[in-house]
């Protein structure tokens, strides 16, 4: 022992008997927490955390998150019921009471003289049944049933999380999202539905839109503010003056020769805005089509007043995975370069409007054709609302 006490004098030792006895009170009490936020029925928690935030919740996932775990073994237990939530979404709660209560039981046991090795034998033993009986239970899904059986575990998930009426209004957005973006014999990309929030009206305008939301809108007045049957040119492409990357330096003799220079830096702009137009023409005029223009890097004032004139709608500085989404999302491609485009590296949309929320700006791309991906938007009055809803769709 003196080699131990040396380590650390504070320590406390617990051995054999003692020791068990720790591990299982750890187990109960934290199953004593969770215990009475199981299923539908269950009550509320309130965390409030150091800063003072205040949190309302009832999924075992986010209490376990939040809660500051001390004892080793509760926090061993924490962590496995984590990770079922990573892997399957859903089930914290029932793996806490599951532990507690096989450790009870077992406890029975080891009062009666029992040496907990063979009841460790006895849990791997029953694994093996519990497994091979499921094996034996399970049924294959037709197409026709997937969509009940998915609606009906979505369902059971969520109204464990959120209010009953909203949990049903959430169970069809979901599935839906989920059957929109999958792809035969590929699993499925969860990342492809993206989630956004807005801080807007109740939170049963949650709503499921079949293609993208982009938060920040265009940057010119005279651009339209709503398109239908639109092409979309998804690009990442620098649409802006630049500064040249060597220091360089020239000299002009007069004011005509500068005005030559200034024109002719920013001719190769223009080249790539005219092209962008002669795409649109080619491909719009003469008929109902309209055309967006959604870059990566940045369109400056002269490009997007250009645009303007044409009734291109131009969004510029979209987020990397947005633009992913949008290939997804559309069809089409996204190019590097405006020398080849054509009409097959267009996607479509049926409609592309901006909504103003307070200073935010927010662009919908709506009406997909075979959107591979959605986007959930999540509205509530307020921070915990959103919070709340977003943890349940997760």
């Amino acid at each position: 022992m003196a080699a131990i006490s040396m380590l650390n004098p504070k320590a406390e030792v617990a051995r054999a008997a003692q020791a068990l006895a720790v591990n299982m009170s750890g187990a109960k009490g934290l199953q004593e927490v969770l215990k009475t936020n199981l299923g539908p029925k269950g009550t509320m928690k309130m965390l409030v955390s150091g800063a003072g935030d205040i949190k309302i919740t009832k999924d075992g996932n986010v209490l376990l998150h939040e809660m500051q775990i001390q004892h080793p073994t509760a926090s061993l237990i924490a962590r496995a019921s984590t990770a079922q939530d990573d892997i399957t979404g859903d089930g914290t709660t029932s793996t806490v009471l599951l532990i507690g209560e096989f450790l009870k039981q077992a406890d029975l046991y080891i009062s009666e003289g029992l040496h907990p090795r063979v009841i460790c034998e006895g849990f791997d033993k029953a694994k093996e049944k519990a497994l091979q009986v499921l094996d034996e239970m399970k049924i294959t899904l037709t197409d026709a049933e997937r969509k009940e059986v998915l609606t009906a575990v979505s369902r059971t998930s969520l109204a464990t999380k959120v209010h009953p009426k909203m949990a049903d209004m959430m169970t069809n957005i979901v599935v839906d999202a989920v059957l929109a973006i999958r792809v035969e014999n590929r699993p499925i990309d969860l990342h492809m539905v993206e989630l956004m929030e807005m801080q807007h009206r109740s939170e049963t305008d949650t709503q499921l839109v079949a293609g993208l939301v982009l938060d920040h809108g265009g940057r010119h007045p005279d651009m339209p503010k709503r398109l239908e049957n639109c092409y979309i040119l998804t690009m990442n492409v620098s649409l802006e003056y630049e500064k040249t990357e060597v220091n360089s330096g020239f000299f002009y003799k007069s004011a005509e020769d500068r005005e030559k220079l200034v024109v002719a830096e920013r001719k190769f702009i223009e080249d790539r805005v005219q092209k962008i137009i002669e795409l649109k023409k080619k491909v719009c005029d003469g008929t109902d089509k309209t055309f967006v223009v959604i870059n990566q890097k940045g369109i400056d004032p002269f490009s997007l007043d250009a645009f303007a004139k044409e009734g291109i709608m131009g969004l510029r500085r979209a987020k990397r995975r947005n633009m992913e989404r949008l290939a997804l999302a559309c069809g089409g491609t996204a190019m590097n370069s405006v020398d080849e485009l054509d009409e097959s590296c267009l996607g479509y949309a049926g409609l592309v409007y901006e909504h103003v929320l307070g200073e935010n700006k927010y662009t919908f791309v709506e009406q997909c054709k075979n959107p591979q991906s959605v986007t959930i938007l999540m509205k509530g009055p307020n921070k915990h609302t959103l919070q709340q809803i977003k943890d349940a769709v997760r």
